[in-house]
Order: structure tokens, then C-alpha cells, then sequence
């Protein structure tokens, strides 16, 4: 399939193989062209693929990395990376190297340089605790890229534990395992616990057919978040 698909209309940044067009993707409603065939990425691992590339030291400096629910677009790149101490942890992953509560994690205060936990805490009923857990365990001065599927036209994140079928719960928040949709407070929450947070909308800083080229979602937010 991937070879079929080779181009070069469309980049994956990931692995910088070149396509005539990526695959469809989507839970409930199908996109199209935005799922790289050869690492399986979307467009917010591509969004944090070049962030990290163009605007970090993740690449090249020494850092104790803990990684929920390693995605596999990133997964053996990380690994292979020797600068990087990389543990990824998960309750259910066979990726993961410690199965792990998010709400009740085994790691040290002030453990870890970087976190990735993206598109984890919409299934997390109390995400409040997750996020102390979080930032507990973040070294000082330390980054946390915790990405979220997020409604920027929604003021406050809407959650119904009362909402318990799957059907209704996949129509409401978007998959079936979600507990809420978080809208712009999302960032607000993060705060209430410590972080010092960047909203960052970092396809600003990238050329029209940059976004096209990568096929990013222009206006995405990557939420970047600090331990000072």
C-alpha cells in the first residue's frame, strides 16, 4: 500500500518519506489524505515531530524522557535515540515498560526532563489527579506536552459521567472509551495545578505549504507545559 502511494505531493516529517497522497482516518467521520502509511502518523504527531525538531534540544541533548501510551509513529524512533533515558509507561500498552495508574504513578518527585502524554487524560475520569501526578514527577525547570482533542469554540470542557452507553458516549465526546470534551479551559486547568503553560499554535510558524506539504491541521494547538 505505501508503495503504491509514493510521491512526492506530501511529506511525512517523521520518516521524510514522500507520498502522492496519505490514507483516510477517522473514528466516526472519515478524513482524508492525513494518515502517513509508512509511520501510521496523523497530523498532531507531525505537529510535534517538527515542533520538537525545529524548536527543542530533544533530538540532541541528554534527558530522562517518560512517555505515556508511546504512539508507534514515535515509539522505536525514541527508543533508538541514545541521548534519550526513555521509559514509557501505560495500564494497558504492550509498549509499555512500567504499567502504571496515571493517577497513582511509582516514579520520584521531580523524576523525569520531558512527559508526552498526549490524547490520555479525555479518558480519565479524574483528570485533575492525573495532572498533579504529572507535574509531581516533572523534573524543575522540565517540559510537558500534554495534547488533548480540544474544542477551541467551546468556552468550559463539558463532561456527564451520567452518559454510560457506548453509542451515546462515541455521539457525545467523540469515542466511545472518552469521559469529556475539553474546551479553552483546558489550559486554565493545567495552570491550577503548577504549569506554566504556552498554548502554542505552532503551525503560525510554518509556511502555507509547509502545513500542506507535512498535511498538518492548521490552528492546532500543541499545549506546552513547564515546571519552574
Amino acid at each position: 500500500m505505501a508503495f503504491a502511494l509514493r510521491g512526492k505531493k506530501y511529506t511525512d516529517p517523521i520518516d521524510g518519506k514522500s507520498y502522492k497522497k496519505f490514507l483516510p482516518y477517522g473514528y466516526q467521520k472519515t478524513r482524508e489524505n492525513v494518515l502517513a502509511p509508512g509511520t501510521l502518523s496523523l497530523e498532531r504527531h507531525r505537529l510535534l515531530w517538527v515542533y520538537l525538531e525545529r524548536e527543542t534540544d530533544f533530538f540532541t541533548s541528554t534527558k530522562k524522557i517518560l512517555h505515556f501510551a508511546p504512539e508507534q509513529a514515535f515509539y522505536k524512533r525514541f527508543k533508538k535515540l541514545q541521548n534519550l533515558d526513555y521509559t514509557t509507561t501505560d495500564l494497558n500498552s504492550p509498549l509499555a515498560d512500567v504499567k502504571a495508574d496515571i493517577c497513582n504513578l511509582p516514579f520520584k518527585d521531580n523524576t523525569y526532563d520531558v512527559i508526552f502524554c498526549n490524547h490520555v487524560l479525555e479518558h480519565i475520569p479524574d483528570d485533575t489527579k492525573a495532572t498533579k501526578e504529572l507535574y509531581r514527577v516533572l523534573a524543575p525547570n522540565g517540559m510537558a506536552i500534554l495534547q488533548v482533542p480540544q474544542d477551541l469554540d467551546r468556552e468550559k470542557t463539558f463532561q456527564d459521567d451520567s452518559i454510560t452507553d457506548p453509542k451515546e458516549r462515541a455521539k457525545v465526546f467523540g469515542q466511545y472509551d472518552h469521559v469529556r470534551i475539553y474546551g479553552r479551559d483546558y489550559f486554565q486547568k493545567l495552570k491550577s495545578v503548577g504549569f506554566e503553560v504556552e498554548a502554542i499554535d505552532y503551525t503560525k510558524k510554518l509556511s502555507v505549504s509547509e502545513i500542506d506539504k507535512f498535511r498538518l491541521a492548521k490552528g492546532e494547538i500543541l499545549p506546552v507545559c513547564y515546571k519552574r
